[in-house]
């Protein structure tokens, strides 16, 4: 105990040691977040309310996942626990890395925000919302060939590179790598999940590849980090000298798992779903063609009894086989004689 109490003496001004109690009660303020959390909850509830005012009709559970789930993970993941540990504890930035990149945009994705401002806004920016999202420019950057790489890349250059440790240094770095893990992460579900209007609908078989590769890329993020010989970020966290919780080395290897085990909990769920919207949608697909089909032969059965019925009792000529009536193979059948003649 002495010796604790004079390291903490020595300059450690961190948060005390993390406890379970400590995990529910420990919460920090960020001034930009809450600001963000309160324009955005506040113009969706408000375009809500504007649309259900002109009788278009908008379920709670969008509303409830934009602001209750998406909002709401963005809050925990930045001024709960998390926030408040994650300059302290490696796993404690992980797990908040991995709820930024994934749960926070897979949440407001399925508010639907975009087809939330098209039905309340003048016709005439929403018809400019339309067509900016029909662009060719919006086709090319939601192309999955380059969101799905940007989304594995951006935490791996978050890690990796000296952006870890300027996390620490500069609240403006920290505000914008929030930012950029959700964009790719907004723009990877948005494209995916198809519930709002999309640059082009691919289908769903692309989804499961690059769902599948999504995965993948935090799996290879997580084992990465657990493998990395050098700490990151260790010159700060050895300055920082936190004299409680596991050591360094270990404790980038909980933050490895973390963003291995956590992605894959959110990844894999919805790899899951996007196969039950294919199934859904072949299914569907089939139930039209079989319609038509159906349409089809009513039609085909109703000309076929009118013009029985005009011609007269005497019964068609029974079908013939297309190859009897095919002049490539005619000539096969016929008898020796008629051959003979020709």
């Amino acid at each position: 105990m002495a010796g604790m109490a004079g390291v903490l003496a020595g300059g450690y001004h961190g948060p005390p040691v993390l406890t379970l109690a400590r995990a529910f009660s420990s919460w920090t303020f960020d001034p930009w977040v809450c600001a963000f959390v309160l324009l955005a909850g506040g113009c969706y509830l408000a375009a809500v309310r504007r649309a259900r005012r002109t009788g278009a009709p908008w379920p709670l559970a969008r509303a409830v996942s934009f602001v209750g789930a998406g909002l709401g993970m963005l809050v925990i993941a930045t001024m709960s626990w998390t926030g408040a540990y994650a300059p302290v504890l490696f796993y404690a930035r992980a797990a908040q890395t991995i709820v930024l990149l994934l749960v926070v945009p897979l949440f407001l994705a399925l508010g639907r925000p975009i087809t939330l401002a098209v039905t309340v806004l003048p016709v005439p920016f929403g018809k400019l919302i339309n067509a900016t999202i029909r662009s060719r420019a919006a086709k090319v950057l939601t192309f999955p060939a380059l969101v799905t790489p940007v989304l594995v890349v951006v935490p791996f250059l978050v890690y990796f590179t000296s952006w870890y440790s300027a996390y620490f240094h500069s609240s403006v770095v920290r505000e914008l790598t929030y930012l950029a893990l959700m964009a790719p992460g907004f723009a990877f579900f948005w494209t995916l999940l198809r519930v709002d209007p999309v640059p082009k609908e691919y289908p769903y078989l692309v989804s499961l590849w690059i769902t599948g590769v999504e995965v993948i890329g935090d799996a290879i993020l997580g084992v990465a980090v657990i493998g990395d010989a050098h700490l990151i970020g260790g010159a700060y966290y050895q300055a920082l000298a936190r004299p409680w919780g596991p050591s360094l080395r270990f404790d980038q290897m909980l933050g490895g798992g973390t963003l291995w085990v956590l992605g894959d909990i959110v990844g894999l769920p919805f790899l899951a779903a996007q196969l039950i919207h294919m199934i859904r949608e072949d299914e569907a697909d089939a139930a039209v063609i079989d319609a038509e089909l159906d349409a089809s032969d009513a039609s085909d059965a109703s000309q076929a009894s009118a013009g029985a019925a005009v011609v007269g009792p005497a019964s068609p000529p029974a079908a013939q086989p297309w190859w009897e009536s095919d002049p490539r193979f005619t000539s096969r059948f016929k008898p020796a004689d008629d051959q003979a003649g020709d």
